[in-house]
């Protein structure tokens, strides 16, 4: 039996996705994403919050570079994947990341457009599932 590697993360991005542009037209993003949670200790409420490094690829990245800004609440699928390089002193390190395959973005209506009147906007989820492999429009 093959085993299995399966991320989900809802969290908040820590920054502006970091975009680049690899030989042979792939890009590439990358962005910290925070997810919290609380528990309580001696009474008291207590609040810790994980960071974890977030990789999109081709027409996934270029949709992530469009929509996630620095603060958006986020639903994220992946898998994880660690790597391995050597720094400036020729020392081995390790790089867990989150290589996703789709997000949501979530949040409220007003999140994604242009100011509304100032009406309840109700909630808004924006699927990008298998945006991947996109030819041209956006997948909504």
């Amino acid at each position: 039996m093959s085993g299995i590697n399966k991320v989900i993360l809802v969290g908040h991005l820590g920054k502006d996705p970091e975009v680049r542009h690899l030989d042979g037209g792939v890009t590439v993003a990358s962005f910290p994403l925070a997810t919290s949670e609380s528990y309580n200790k001696d009474g008291k409420r207590v609040e810790q919050t994980e960071w974890h490094n977030i990789v999109l690829w081709r027409g996934l990245a270029e949709v992530a570079s469009k929509y996630l800004t620095k603060g958006k609440l986020v639903y994220i699928e992946g898998k994880l994947r660690t790597r391995t390089f050597e720094d400036r002193e020729k020392v081995k390190k390790y790089v867990t990341e989150v290589v996703a395959e789709n997000f949501t973005l979530l949040g409220r209506k007003s999140d994604f457009e242009s100011p509304a009147p100032a009406a309840a906007a109700p909630k808004a989820e924006h699927d990008f599932s298998g945006t991947n492999d996109i030819n041209g429009d956006i997948p909504f």
